[in-house]
């Protein structure tokens, strides 16, 4: 199928991080400023327009009359090294990042597109690192984006502290996966690390909480491979009527 919504770079000079960020930017075949769209935002962004199909799934599942139409406002990195700065709890961009997308990126896209201005419009997605930083991003600011797709998130204590201390669960919708094969996955810096049972305590922890939560873990491991194939589920979980 070919994509009949159009993909555009923009870019965003943010002051938070001093340094140009680019953007994809999806609009959907019938984009008209006299509507107001959802809105998805993609960590990882090249990835998901390129591995994950992101835009042309979603043309799909509206064509078949299972999802609404929404904008998707993709970000890319740079490199390996730049993607665990901004992404990882610990990384020394993560805070400016997360102050980034809240502060700038937001009121970027609502300048400039017609959107929804609610938090349960506004859908945050990520795989790995990205789906972590998505989470805290989520539990930090709960009145800003109101909904998550977690696609094999990276868990360490500080994620779980995070999702313990919201103190409001009612206000966030996750969709969360992780593989059943995901037990020796090769970090960026070369450490060999079992991502599998953190996401099992994760999981454990939304469901102990009033969260809209849906979880499920898939026969694989840390790979596109995988998530791919789940992201026809993951948008008809957050965008269907």
């Amino acid at each position: 199928m070919k994509q009949k919504g159009t993909t555009e770079d923009r870019f965003i000079k943010s002051e938070v991080l001093e340094e140009e960020i680019k953007l994809l930017v999806y609009l959907p075949p019938s984009y008209t400023p006299l509507l107001r769209y959802p809105v998805l935002i993609a960590q990882d962004g090249d990835d998901y327009f390129r591995l994950g199909r992101l835009a042309r799934t979603s043309e799909e599942l509206f064509e078949d009359g299972e999802i609404d139409e929404f904008i998707i406002v993709g970000i890319p990195y740079k490199d390996v090294h730049d993607r665990r700065k901004k992404y990882h709890p610990s990384g020394e961009q993560q805070s400016q990042y997360i102050r980034f997308l809240v502060n700038e990126l937001v009121p970027f896209i609502e300048a400039e597109y017609s959107t929804l201005e609610l938090a349960s419009a506004r859908v945050l997605i990520g795989d790995s690192l990205g789906a972590t930083v998505s989470l805290q991003t989520a539990t930090a600011y709960p009145r800003t984006f109101g909904k998550v797709i977690l696609q094999s998130p990276y868990v360490d204590d500080a994620v779980l502290k995070d999702v313990s201390e919201l103190k409001d669960p009612s206000l966030l919708s996750v969709y969360h996966v992780a593989g059943k094969q995901e037990t020796d996955v090769e970090t960026t810096n070369g450490q060999v690390k079992n991502f599998i049972e953190p996401n099992r305590e994760l999981n454990q922890l939304f469901s102990e909480r009033a969260f809209d939560y849906y979880y499920e873990e898939f026969d694989g491991g840390h790979s596109w491979k995988f998530w791919q194939p789940d992201i026809p589920k993951a948008l008809k979980f957050m965008f269907s009527d």
